[in-house]
């Protein structure tokens, strides 16, 4: 029974932080067309409609292992956030902007989540693997 609970636990927070790095990205990727890095053109709809789909996965097909690597991806984008912005020359430039403090802010939550995803959904990946090859 506490094997059951601890597993449940395990998915609830992998959806939840998948979620929540879904809302996360949404707002930086906004932040970027309001500050004029992105185009709020066509392209934008690809972008929306892969945001669907991994909200689908992250929601309808957590326990499955599609869901599962879908939910990868999301920490995977999310932790790659920082990597991309804080290694640019204008950071410090943009820290002091208007709106800076919660662009970096941003970043630093999408890192945190990000890698905690990338991880709890790594251990479920491995974890069904086992749990195959044992049967």
């Amino acid at each position: 029974m506490f094997v059951c609970r601890s597993e449940m636990n395990k998915t609830q927070l992998l959806t939840a932080g998948s979620l929540l790095s879904l809302v996360l990205l949404t707002i930086h990727i906004v932040d970027d067309i309001v500050r004029g890095w992105d185009s709020a053109g066509m392209l934008n709809m690809i972008g929306i409609s892969v945001m669907a789909v991994l909200l689908y996965g992250a929601t309808v097909l957590r326990e499955r292992l599609t869901g599962l690597l879908m939910m990868l991806f999301v920490g995977f984008s999310a932790a790659a956030m920082p990597v991309i912005h804080l290694r640019s020359a204008r950071i410090n430039e943009i820290a002091q902007a208007s709106g800076g403090y919660f662009f970096i802010w941003t970043l630093w939550a999408l890192g945190v989540i990000g890698i905690f995803v990338m991880i709890l959904a790594i251990h479920s990946i491995l974890e069904r693997r086992r749990g195959r090859s044992a049967e």
